[in-house]
């Protein structure tokens, strides 16, 4: 199996403020060849770091990529470095700058003599057209080793490896079929899940196995490789289905599918109707939903209801109960959900109302208390939960919880 390396250049993505996204989309297509990213780095405009970093990868990796730094000012550095790095020298191309001179026309200017910097190309590498920018990028064979160039903008990028870059890795990579499933568990922490797994997974030499903990679920990534499409495929169903039946209904997604996505598939093929009442989320679960293209066949309203007053006024929630019990409570949570389905006239409604910090917490209602609510034709309950994290993690999986709690009362209906 071949391995690659991805280098990303450029200063600006060592700051906060910028996130090197083409390495992911780039490492999604080498392993959909069967091309495992051995290693990924982000290099600043720094001609002796830069260096060291090509001369390195293209010792250790079969495919070597960088992404950036290939603009006309000075701070571009990669055609030249990247030339260095290999030991060969940089090739004037003069088309290219009657191709530049023209596209500028096009655009009604006259081209800056800084951009003719874009004309070196790398000796011996082949030229990889760029349509939709004005730096084009190279692939250099080095002893069947591939360094390949691409310009940093996405709408650049993307095109020039698909159209020019991917078949030839491909060619190298051989026949070899790989499939991708990510399986999503709700309710289970990641150490529960891999050891409830772990025997099943690993008796499959063929899939790569990866278990990730995000912010509101768990995911199981599965990566099968094998000579035949159909073969990768049958080993994935196979191993999906060994899995779905020991996790049970905490399986909620077994292509990637995110929880709002399966909640619209279940609202919209029993043909019912949903309300959401929410506090302490702000609206986060009727954004969720509202995402999903169709969600107005079934997602009805929902009503922010984050002081007491909206409570009482919008929700119909009994003074005496918010009085009695406190906001963030299961009577409450139940009034809401009652409140909120008999308002909106839908087949079910949830609500949520909880203390997400990261001040407001008590001995007996701590920063995370969380109460779930629900609503439906012939009953009305709740569930109390108490969630970890900042006050960003804690209404983000008090939305998710809220949306498993809806989900799986509808698959008990």
């Amino acid at each position: 199996m071949l391995s690659a390396e991805i280098i990303a250049i450029g200063s600006e993505l060592l700051t906060p403020e910028k996130t090197d996204t083409n390495s992911l989309w780039l490492t999604e297509k080498l392993n959909e060849i069967g091309v495992e990213v051995k290693l990924k780095t982000i290099v600043g405009d720094d001609e002796l770091r830069l260096e060291e970093t090509i001369r390195d990868a293209v010792k250790r990796s079969e495919i070597v990529i960088t992404t950036g730094g290939l603009g006309p000012t000075e701070d571009d550095i990669t055609r030249k470095i990247s030339a260095k790095a290999i030991g060969r020298e940089l090739v004037f191309y003069e088309e290219l700058v009657e191709e530049l001179r023209e596209r500028f026309r096009r655009w009604g200017r006259e081209m800056p003599e800084i951009n003719k910097r874009q004309a070196f190309v790398i000796e011996g590498a082949r030229i990889l057209p760029n349509p939709n920018g004005s730096a084009v990028g190279m692939l250099v064979e080095i002893d069947e080793k591939f360094l390949v160039v691409l310009p940093g903008p996405p709408r650049e990028l993307k095109p020039m490896f698909e159209n020019f870059v991917l078949p030839e890795l491909k060619k190298a990579a051989g026949e070899i079929y790989v499939k991708r499933r990510i399986l999503r568990v709700a309710g289970m922490g990641e150490s529960a899940v891999d050891e409830a797994i772990a025997p099943i997974y690993k008796s499959y030499e063929t899939v790569q196995t990866s278990i990730l903990f995000n912010k509101t679920e768990i995911e199981v990534q599965l990566i099968a490789r094998a000579d035949t499409e159909s073969e990768a495929e049958k080993t994935l169903d196979e191993l999906v289905g060994k899995i779905k039946e020991k996790l049970g209904l905490a399986v909620f997604a077994t292509n990637g599918e995110l929880m709002e996505e399966v909640i619209g598939k279940l609202l919209s093929e029993t043909g019912k109707t949903l309300s959401v009442a929410e506090s302490c989320t702000g609206g986060l679960i009727g954004e969720r939903l509202t995402e999903i293209a169709g969600s107005s066949k079934y997602f009805i309203e929902g009503a922010i209801t984050y002081a007491n007053e909206a409570k009482i006024r919008t929700l119909n929630v009994a003074p005496e109960i918010i009085e009695k019990n406190g906001a963030v409570s299961a009577e409450t949570a139940e009034a809401m959900a009652k409140g909120m389905r008999e308002k909106s006239q839908t087949d079910y409604a949830i609500s949520v109302t909880g203390i997400a910090g990261p001040s407001g917490g008590s001995d007996e209602k701590p920063i995370g208390t969380v109460f779930i609510g629900y609503a439906d034709e012939s009953q009305t309950k709740s569930f109390k939960i108490i969630l970890p994290g900042d006050r960003f993690l804690i209404r983000w999986r008090a939305s998710q919880a809220a949306l498993e709690y809806l989900r799986r009362q509808m698959l008990k209906s």
